[in-house]
């Protein structure tokens, strides 16, 4: 297990399960003859094995996301396969792809040693920028989100970082900023919602960007997958565009392209290892049937682990350049693209834009929605009514001239619900009503509350809802560095001329809940603050300000997408939409086979992650 990872942590939204029926676990006993064999076998749904010839356990973390056991804890296992050494032992595999620019154009590359043995890679990272807001937060005062974002471009690509060890000296080509596939998601997001409400049948739809609240849903309440949004989170969407536009456009396999994405929470490491997010998906070659394929996000890590990335190198994060190492970068083998992942390098640099506090800190997607209905309809209000608590909020768009209070139809309802506690009143109003048996009887349940409708999602008149898991957002993820963390208590005991160390005189004294509430307000501060002017968006040479909806383009991030679509080969829906599964649960119950009733499941747990090479 991930160092910083522990059993404290495994308590995001449900306690660790009961029973786990895929793989099926047991413990046999070991010859003495046999010491390095491990304590643990597990089976598959192919039956068991000899226990006699048993070799190392082997678990897929895709087939624990289609288990029916524990939600938390035994994933945790396997999100241990996800962290900083993987990153480095990938570094570490092989030599790196040789790529050059080739004198046909700025943006054709050559590739040198596709043919090599020993299977060099192509090193690709992408980064959000909830975890560079937190990195800055880390930093200290005067050191802005878009510096703390220069010094981890230093680390991954930049001379002084990665570069400088390793077997082979090897870094990251390219570091991409998740906010190009963000703005993506928004439009493809909004178009969405904007169509269903034009059906016959409308019914509430959920963001799905959130993979701990995809998979609560998908294991607890399968009754809301219907309302989930289809449109890829921009971790998944960076990704598959990375490994679909390198492999058609350079010719490389796609297995020989390996992606890191750093994001704020550990729930994006189950998400990473989706079936639906491998390139089985949007890959329909001879080769790929019947497999699983190739991860479109090879690796996950937190905003903690880069810490103890650098760490790993025996680099000081905190000493890195804060200016971009973007002079050196190579192009990315398409102009278009090129331009659309890195805005605000080259010679036709926009203006980085911010989002504005009122979008959250979750990637905005429910606040794009709005201005997109604002836009299409001049004149009308915004209205805001806050909930039972600050993690739930409403939203009602009204006519021009249109009085809520006097029980005026709106235009569009809206609302974010942030944090589990939050979560479970709103999976309650989507449940299905359950017809009385009774003759003549009333629907009993959330359609009955709804004012008589039937059907899922009938107790809720929103036509959009914001979920996230974390209470306050995204940059309040798992993974972030809080406020109690070593490297915080020391730099702020530094800032304030206080000993390193604690002693008699000065004892070291660790943060609260206040102090973590104030934490929180830094990093929120970093990722809303920076230059405020609006970016100032180019397509096909000529200026989209008109077209602007909250600082973004849609009719640029259309052509782009499409431009993707078509130098791939790929149709457009397979690039940008995903898919959900319920998965039958046996969380609650006493038994399962290979367990004892009544077992300590997180210790079992514990034993598994220790003999697969991770451990606490």
């Amino acid at each position: 297990m991930s160092a910083i990872l522990s059993a404290d942590d495994l308590n995001d939204f449900i306690t660790p399960g009961v029973a786990c029926i895929k793989p099926v676990e047991t413990l046999p006993t070991v010859p003495e003859q046999q010491p390095t064999s491990l304590e643990h076998e597990v089976f598959r749904d192919d039956g068991p094995t000899n226990g006699a010839n048993a070799g190392p356990a082997q678990i897929s973390l895709t087939d624990c996301l289609a288990c029916s056991g524990c939600v938390t804890s035994a994933e945790a296992v396997l999100v241990s396969l996800q962290s900083h050494a993987e990153v480095l032992r990938a570094l570490d595999a092989a030599p790196g792809l040789k790529l050059a620019p080739s004198t046909v154009s700025p943006h054709s590359l050559t590739v040198a040693g596709l043919d090599d043995p020993a299977g060099p890679l192509l090193y690709v990272a992408s980064v959000s920028p909830q975890t560079r807001a937190n990195l800055a937060a880390a930093c200290g005062p005067g050191v802005t989100e878009q510096q703390a974002g220069y010094m981890l471009e230093q680390l991954l690509s930049g001379p002084g970082g990665l570069r400088s060890g390793g077997a082979y000296n090897n870094g990251f080509t390219w570091v991409v900023d998740t906010n190009a596939a963000r703005d993506a998601t928004l439009v493809l997001g909004a178009d969405e919602v904007l169509q269903q409400q034009q059906e016959a049948t409308k019914r509430p739809l959920l963001t799905s960007s959130c993979p701990g609240w995809v998979c609560y849903a998908e294991k607890t309440h399968p009754h809301v997958l219907g309302h989930l949004s289809k449109v890829k989170s921009p971790q998944a969407l960076t990704g598959t565009l990375v490994k679909t536009t390198l492999s058609r456009t350079l010719g490389i396999p796609a297995d020989r392209i390996w992606h890191v994405a750093v994001m704020p929470c550990f729930d994006k490491k189950l998400e990473a290892s989706r079936e639906e997010l491998m390139d089985g998906a949007w890959d329909e070659s001879a080769a790929h049937k019947g497999s699983k394929g190739i991860r479109d996000v090879d690796c996950v890590i937190t905003s903690k682990e880069v810490l103890m990335l650098a760490e790993s190198r025996g680099i000081d994060f905190f000493s890195l350049p804060k200016t971009s190492p973007g002079a050196a970068r190579l192009p990315f083998p398409d102009p278009i693209l090129d331009k659309f992942l890195f805005p605000f390098t080259g010679s036709s640099a926009q203006k980085r834009r911010h989002p504005p506090s009122s979008a959250g800190s979750s990637g905005g997607n429910l606040h794009f929605i709005l201005q997109s209905v604002l836009a299409q309809n001049p004149g009308a209000t915004l209205h805001t009514n806050r909930g039972r608590n600050v993690d739930v909020v409403e939203y009602v768009i009204t006519a021009a001239g249109a009085d809520p209070t006097t029980g005026a139809p709106p235009l569009f309802k809206a609302a974010r619900y942030y944090g589990f506690r939050n979560i479970q009143n709103l999976v309650r109003r989507l449940k299905p009503a359950r017809l009385s048996r009774l003759p003549g009887g009333r629907p009993v349940g959330s359609a009955r509350r709804g004012g008589g409708a039937s059907g899922a999602g009938a107790g809720l008149d929103f036509a959009y809802v914001e979920v996230m898991a974390c209470p306050g957002g995204c940059t309040n993820g798992g993974g972030q560095i809080k406020v109690d963390d070593e490297v915080v208590v020391a730099r702020k005991r530094q800032a304030a001329g206080l000993p390193l160390e604690e002693d008699s005189s000065v004892p070291i004294v660790r943060p609260g809940p206040l102090e973590q509430k104030a934490w929180l307000a830094e990093i929120d501060e970093a990722y809303f603050s920076g230059d405020e002017e609006e970016m100032e968006v180019v397509s096909n040479g000529a200026s989209k300000a008109s077209d602007l909806v909250g600082g973004i383009s849609p009719s640029y991030v259309r052509s782009a997408l499409a431009h993707w679509a078509q130098i791939t080969g790929i149709d457009q829906a397979k690039l940008v939409y995903t898919t959900y599964r319920e998965v039958v649960s046996d969380v609650g119950k006493s038994t399962a086979p290979g367990k004892k009733k009544g077992g300590d499941t997180t210790e079992h747990v514990v034993q598994l992650a220790g003999k697969i090479g991770g451990g606490w």
